[in-house]
């Protein structure tokens, strides 16, 4: 299904040369008078200059306009960073006709190296040009970095009588990791809806979303994602309610797709895992054995030669850090395949069956606790040889 145009938002996308010539790299989204956001944003140390920026504009006023650029990150460049990023806000600014804090940056890229401003800004004329409200595939091509194909989502629904859509874009295939868990991520609405509402709404997203996925643990210096409310439509949503919740359904479901776009898409990847945990004392340390097996190297290579060696998921279960932890309670299944009963090998599990399983291009492992009624999922990969080729190559 191609995305859904929203009310009040508007993509234009052009080549602006800022790594490759003829790749299409910078995008502007422009946003209607009085749209209200909310956003969350990578918690690594090394944030982005442009993330830095977002988040002081965001502070200061309601956005207007959206510059964003990929083959550069405009991360690890200190001081200069920080007044490229400001110089970008300005210059689109300037043409837009509304103020550098109306204006958030995101980039998206190669790690410590200068922005190549003048190519940015004298491609915010074409992309300026280029804005539509039917946009948004071409702004998902324009977004992307090592991901092979773009990434958007949309959800149609009614709210106080009227017809509501919500529809985001993403990129990421690599350096996928929470904390936010993708490297660029916008999503909008022509709900009319206040601040703290989106805040809520977007925060519960993200937990089951963006914060669920990982390729391959590491937590990218840009991660940014933000959610747009226009109020184009005239539907208000009030701060709690059977619309509130139906507006968060939309939402997360727009997420949810794209994080699952993203793992899908995942560098080499040749397999979609779903790692769910149940019966935990609480969420926290079902995500805690669950990013264990998740973040195995072991296991994830066991994955892509489809080899059912459940030693190490057994294994990964076992260093996860859980206290009091009772080997005996926990079961082990491999999608129908039960492979770990009673703290070891579960009686007539043949190496045949786990083959079959581990075959399959999606695959769930499903670990029982037996000790609570917590339960949480992650999404994630296998790891191939082409991983490893794509990063060793990434910069030549």
């Amino acid at each position: 299904m191609e995305p859904l145009a929203v009310a009040g938002i508007r993509l234009g996308t052009t080549c602006a040369g800022i790594k490759y010539p003829d790749r299409r790299d910078l995008v502007v989204i422009e946003a209607a008078a009085g749209t209200r956001a909310a956003a969350v944003f990578t918690r690594n140390a090394f944030c982005a200059a442009p993330v830095i920026v977002a988040r002081t504009h965001l502070a200061a006023a309601s956005p207007r306009y959206l510059v964003i650029n990929t083959g550069n990150a405009n991360a690890g460049t200190g001081r200069q960073g920080l007044v490229d990023a400001e110089a970008s806000c300005r210059a689109l600014a300037e043409r837009a006709g509304c103020r550098p804090e109306e204006v958030l940056p995101f980039s998206t890229g190669v790690i410590g190296e200068p922005l190549p401003l003048y190519r940015v800004v004298t491609g915010l004329p074409a992309a300026l040009a280029a804005l539509r409200s039917d946009g948004w595939i071409e702004a998902a091509h324009g977004i992307m970095t090592t991901d092979t194909r773009p990434k958007w989502a949309s959800r149609r629904l009614s709210l106080d009588g009227r017809d509501v859509t919500v529809t985001g874009i993403a990129k990421g295939a690599g350096m996928i990791c929470p904390d936010m868990a993708t490297l660029l991520a916008f999503v909008a609405t022509d709900a009319a809806v206040d601040e703290a509402v989106l805040r809520s709404a977007l925060t519960e997203a993200v937990a089951e979303s963006f914060n669920a996925i990982t390729v391959d643990g590491d937590t990218s210096t840009n991660d940014s994602c933000l959610l747009l409310a226009t109020g184009q439509s005239g539907a208000r949503v009030p701060t709690e309610g059977e619309d509130y919740l139906r507006l968060a359904d939309a939402v997360r479901a727009v997420c949810g797709d794209l994080a699952q776009g993203i793992i899908r898409d995942g560098e080499g990847a040749t397999k979609f895992i779903t790692v769910r945990i149940e019966g935990g004392r609480d969420v926290a340390e079902c995500r805690q054995v669950a990013y264990a097996i998740a973040h195995s190297p072991l296991v994830k290579t066991a994955f892509f030669a489809s080899d059912p060696n459940w030693g190490r998921i057994l294994a990964a279960v076992g260093r996860a850090g859980l206290a009091d932890l009772d080997i005996d309670q926990i079961t082990i299944h491999l999608d129908e395949v039960c492979i770990v009963h009673d703290g070891g090998r579960t009686p007539g599990y043949t190496e045949e069956r786990g083959q079959q399983v581990m075959a399959r291009p999606e695959i769930t492992i499903r670990v029982e606790l037996n000790r609570g009624e917590a339960a949480a999922h992650v999404w994630t990969t296998d790891l191939s040889f082409d991983y490893v080729r794509i990063n060793a190559e990434y910069r030549t």
